[in-house]
């Protein structure tokens, strides 16, 4: 019994939160190699996008709760997902219109277009906390858990609680949905061939016609429905706040390069490694072990390798390793 209350902890608070929170970075690390396998440069302001279309939502979400609008058990930015969608593509193709097509017409090295990028990344930041404000904005409604802590102890007689809240279980539909939409986009449409061919062989792909522009056009936009699906995902999970985008952008950058920069796979198993690691290096284990140990050995401290705060540097610490040991990531991306 005590071994079952140990691993329903674990589970609670490590599993399905870590899995939750890999589903989501997943998303935003498939954009950013999106970026990187077809238009060849790191994309800084990938963070920010997220901000600007999850603030799109937002707002479209405020407009339907005004109005009555609402799903009922689901959260109401599900409508407002269509509406972020459409904004942040407008955004990401001005953007490239007014600024990165410049540098591509110049065949200038991916390094200037970096630079070029964190200058939109600074700019797109304080848009949105222009229009948003810097503080936390809470816009999920409906029902909050499918599986309440007290619910499942009634029904398992466990000491333990397992909660599963709304807005986990639709980050995994929805990611599963929408990973299985681009994998099948980019393997059994025309545009998705074109866009594979252009990733792999960029002149070769010009000589068999295939139009650079549209190529490029598709790629943004796909890469913003992305991006708003994944910002949306992670601020209906915990909250809205646009410099929380700005701090994202590192394990987001953690997961591309861990499953290997230019890999749709690897980027998708590159969030999981991220999300696993930081959750179970910052959690306290101290309730799971109490569990599983005799009580002469049960721990007095919290038995938490790195505090919360640090959580983040747990993706630097991972990016550092894969960068020195293993540069091309698990999945043998295009090196960094």
């Amino acid at each position: 019994m005590e071994f079952l209350n140990a691993i329903v902890a674990l589970t609670n608070f490590v599993l399905i939160p870590a899995t939750a929170y890999g589903a989501q970075l997943a998303l935003g690390a498939l954009g950013v190699t999106l970026i990187y396998g077809i238009l060849r440069f790191s994309n800084f302001a990938h963070g920010d996008t997220m901000a600007f279309g999850t603030m799109s939502v937002v707002l479209a979400t405020w407009g339907l709760q005004a109005m009555g609008v609402s799903l009922g058990p689901l959260p109401t930015a599900l409508l407002a997902l269509p509406v972020g969608i459409l904004a942040t593509i407008g955004l990401v193709l001005l953007t490239d219109r007014v600024v990165y097509r410049f540098y591509r017409a110049q065949k200038a090295k991916p390094v200037i277009l970096v630079i070029v990028s964190i200058g939109v990344m600074f700019v797109l930041n304080g848009v949105v906390r222009f229009i948003i404000g810097p503080d936390d904005q809470n816009f999920a409604d409906g029902g909050r858990f499918l599986l309440g802590a007290r619910e499942f102890r009634n029904l398992t007689g466990l000491d333990e609680g397992l909660a599963i809240r709304t807005t986990q279980g639709i980050t995994l539909v929805v990611a599963v949905i929408a990973v299985v939409l681009l994998f099948w986009f980019l393997n059994r449409t025309r545009t998705g061939k074109s866009m594979r061919a252009y990733s792999d062989n960029e002149d070769l792909a010009l000589l068999s016609g295939i139009n650079p522009e549209r190529v490029v056009m598709v790629t943004w936009m796909i890469v913003a429905a992305l991006a708003v699906v994944a910002g949306t995902l992670y601020g209906l999970d915990k909250s809205f706040k646009p410099f929380t985008y700005f701090q994202l952008l590192l394990p987001i950058f953690a997961s591309a390069i861990v499953g290997g920069l230019g890999s749709p796979i690897g980027a998708i198993a590159g969030g999981f490694v991220i999300a696993y690691s930081e959750v179970m290096i910052t959690y306290a284990w101290k309730k799971v072990l109490t569990y599983v140990l005799p009580e002469t050995l049960a721990p007095d401290g919290l038995v938490q390798l790195l505090s919360t705060d640090y959580k983040f540097a747990v993706s630097f610490m991972i990016l550092l390793i894969v960068l020195l040991f293993r540069p091309t990531g698990l999945f043998r991306g295009k090196s960094v």
